[in-house]
């Protein structure tokens, strides 16, 4: 899951001050975590635990208050009430990455995407954008190629992946919607060369690029097979000594 930290923290610079570019420092001194970050290890220290989705995401959430979530999440977070808000936000697929890599199964994968992302984000197409993110993690990580991928997600979850970056690009604005985003992050894998392309290529699109940058990053680590050096140092060096107590217990536990 350090592909989609790594994504994360390179587009959290660009989240307000969106690029129509790929030409850009992968990390500067501006560089940080955001919630997309603090929440996918929630997810991933949950599954470690066989620990419930509330208690962990609240968790974690209400320990690192001020890494920018969304309204009706941080309300969620901080109120006594567990159930779900009906979101169809995509912030049910920025923090789905670790079911991609821990289940063995479709079936499996696809089941527990929908838990995670029920806990908060229970509307049709808060669930969809989850499952799609954490199908196409599964898939990459077991070997399929890329338009295995596509066309089975597309398949599945009704998403156009025929579009390319270059006509998607010029048109596209902040989008926070899982139906307005995860298409797109899918599709930036797709058209990658290697991982630090697929997180260009999100980043690019001028959206909501922190989000879309950790959904493209971890299809693309699990489909290239892992993260470059400097990029997962730089990464590491961004973030709590806990989280990385998580990811190295993570990858210990499921990657290696």
């Amino acid at each position: 899951m350090i592909g989609a930290i790594a994504g994360d923290i390179s587009g959290s610079v660009y989240e307000r001050t969106p690029i129509k570019s790929k030409d850009f420092p992968f990390f500067c001194e501006h560089s940080r975590y955001t919630d997309d970050t603090v929440l996918t290890v929630a997810v991933a220290d949950a599954i470690l635990n066989n620990g419930d989705y509330v208690s962990f995401l609240k968790n974690y959430a209400r320990r690192y208050p001020d890494a920018g979530y969304g309204y009706s999440f941080y309300s969620w977070m901080m109120s006594d009430e567990n159930g779900p808000y009906n979101s169809w936000g995509n912030g049910s697929a920025m923090r789905v990455s670790p079911v991609g890599f821990a289940f063995d199964t479709e079936v499996e994968v696809l089941s527990e995407a929908k838990r995670s992302a029920a806990v908060t984000h229970n509307h049709p197409e808060g669930i969809k954008g989850a499952q799609a993110v954490a199908l196409s993690i599964y898939m990459a990580r077991i070997g399929e190629g890329r338009t295995v991928i596509r066309d089975e997600v597309a398949r599945r979850f009704g998403y156009d992946l025929n579009r390319s970056l270059s006509s998607i690009r010029p048109g596209y604005e902040f989008d926070v919607s899982c139906g307005g985003s995860v298409p797109e992050s899918i599709i930036s894998f797709i058209e990658s060369e290697d991982y630090e392309d697929s997180v260009r290529n999100a980043i690019s699109l001028g959206g909501d690029s922190d989000t879309m940058a950790c959904i493209s990053g971890g299809i693309a680590q699990a489909y290239y097979g892992d993260v470059p050096d400097v990029i997962k140092e730089g990464a590491t060096e961004r973030i709590p000594p806990e989280f990385i107590a998580v990811i190295n217990r993570f990858d210990k536990s499921f990657l290696s």
